[in-house]
């Protein structure tokens, strides 16, 4: 409930602001008119509360159902750095920089924010951890409302429907590239990320934190089960054999189990099988969009999820990042979660581990192709009194971190895909793949296939709200309240209506 209202906050904000300032649409935005802001994924810390200022007159709500979240283990709340934040030095142009990333994350970010810093001597930014996604977005809303809000903002990827939506409180990459001058060149970046932080062609936002989702695995349970280590799964008949010869031989107390099942088990679903999440390409192609999640396929996927609990071989460990640790802690021996997962896995796994691409069924004849991504990107925020100067200080920060030097090294520090052709590159020649067996796993899922309409990305608006009926509904299936049918039939319809009241919102 809480992260459905706080979209539903979100919508309501940015919706005065396109009303009074709406900016310039991209030259060649597609035929679907885009109106006003929004944004996606993780957890916890108190949003710093912006000084007072003048309430813009509140927006009249369209009445839109919204998302009981049904009880279910929380992921736990990243830690915040503990180390005291540098002072600006003197006479620099210094912007403000809201993330959401805790521990290890948080440190690589804000040691690569440093990095910049120390690159030159004109721009400094200023990196603050806000808490999770939503915590971050709360805060960026509440300053918004103040007239302070930070240069840039870090916004999960299921929010990017809103955001672009917001055109009076953002300034789009494309067009800051446009005002100030620095070149940042969307040709770089991988198609997958490329295409869904772009509209028309033009880049919205900039991509940092992009990940998919992947297969983890615990070698030594393969070991002990009879299974070869260095062949995880790959379809999913695979997987479930392998999940009943951990369970007989008792060489686990879990078998297999997933985190972000929403992304995982329906995004990434859809995107590998080549079938829609929902029409118009998932939204990308305009805010009338339908769900589409209730197919003969679909159904089929939830109802083996459903089969697997009921004989146990999977377990489901709550909702978004919470079942990670029963990977970490030799629990559970597969496990699909993000890519980004890899530096806590390497950190804390005491035991064997190996990854695969998210397996597939093999007789659905456009399977598989590439997945997409999640994570989140960075977007350009505007407030009263901003000057060109912090603009400037902006693109020159982003035309770093895209430099394969830095995306490389991010890459490779994190588990996040490198965003950039060149990251790749890099980080391939320097021979850490070689050193590093699987850590291109997520690169080459992205880029085994040319994007398709139904797996260049999606683009709906209230996804938060969405992904949380999605699990609402998913786990009443899981409790034996309604068949698998039932369920995404019924997550479908809640779903649509978000989507009608969005589109009544913004159009």
């Amino acid at each position: 409930m809480k992260r459905a209202l706080l979209v539903l906050t979100l919508i309501a904000v940015f919706a005065l602001v396109a009303c009074a300032a709406p900016t310039a649409a991209p030259t060649s935005a597609p035929p679907t008119k885009a109106p006003v802001v929004e944004p996606t994924k993780a957890p916890v810390a108190q949003p710093t509360t912006a000084p007072a200022a003048t309430k813009p007159p509140e927006a009249t709500k369209p009445a839109a159902p919204t998302a009981t979240t049904a009880a279910a283990t929380k992921p736990p709340a990243p830690t915040a750095t503990t180390a005291p934040r540098p002072t600006p030095p003197p006479g620099r142009v210094t912007v403000e920089f809201w993330h959401g990333l805790g521990k290890p994350l948080g440190d690589i970010l804000e040691a690569t924010v440093m990095d910049f810093n120390n690159s030159q001597t004109k721009y400094y930014v200023d990196a603050i951890y806000k808490g999770s996604y939503p915590d971050t977005m709360n805060a960026a809303i509440a300053a918004f409302r103040a007239g302070k809000a930070p240069n840039i903002v870090q916004m999960f990827e299921v929010g990017t429907a809103t955001m672009m939506a917001a055109k009076g409180a953002i300034k789009p990459v494309y067009q800051l590239a446009q005002e100030t001058g620095v070149t940042i060149d969307p040709k770089t970046y991988i198609p997958a990320v490329r295409g869904y932080y772009s509209e028309g062609g033009n880049m919205i936002s900039m991509p940092l934190n992009s990940s998919t989702t992947i297969m983890y695995y615990n070698k030594d349970v393969f070991k002990k089960a009879g299974l070869d280590p260095e062949k995880p799964p790959k379809t999913w008949t695979e997987l479930r054999t392998m999940a009943k010869q951990i369970m007989d031989t008792k060489s686990s107390t879990c078998a297999f189990s997933t985190a972000w099942l929403t992304w995982a088990q329906f995004e990434n679903f859809s995107a590998i099988h080549n079938v829609p999440l929902a029409t118009k390409a998932n939204g990308m192609l305009g805010m009338d969009a339908e769900l589409k999640f209730n197919s003969d396929l679909h159904v089929r996927h939830m109802q083996l999820l459903v089969d697997m609990q009921k004989e146990g071989t999977f377990k489901y460990g709550g909702r978004d990042s919470a079942p990670e640790p029963l990977f970490t802690s030799a629990e559970c021996a597969i496990m699909h979660t993000s890519s980004g997962f890899r530096a806590n896995v390497t950190l804390n796994a005491k035991f064997a581990w190996g990854v695969g691409m998210l397996p597939y069924y093999d007789d659905v004849p456009t399977a598989p192709k590439n997945s997409i991504i999640g994570g989140a990107s960075l977007w350009v925020m505007n407030s009263p009194g901003r000057t060109a100067d912090e603009y400037k200080a902006v693109a020159e920060f982003f035309k770093y971190i895209s430099q394969p030097n830095v995306d490389a090294k991010w890459h490779q520090s994190t588990g996040y895909v490198p965003i950039s052709l060149g990251g790749f590159d890099n980080t391939k020649a320097s021979g850490f793949y070689d050193k590093n067996p699987g850590a291109d796993i997520p690169y080459m899922q992205l880029t085994r296939t040319e994007p398709t309409e139904n797996s260049m990305g999606l683009r709906l608006g209230d996804m938060p709200a969405i992904r949380i009926i999605i699990y609402e509904e998913m786990e009443k299936a899981f409790q034996g309240q309604q068949t698998a049918k039932q369920a995404l039939d019924n997550a479908v319809k809640r779903g649509n209506e978000l989507l009608r009241a969005f589109e009544k919102l913004y159009k």
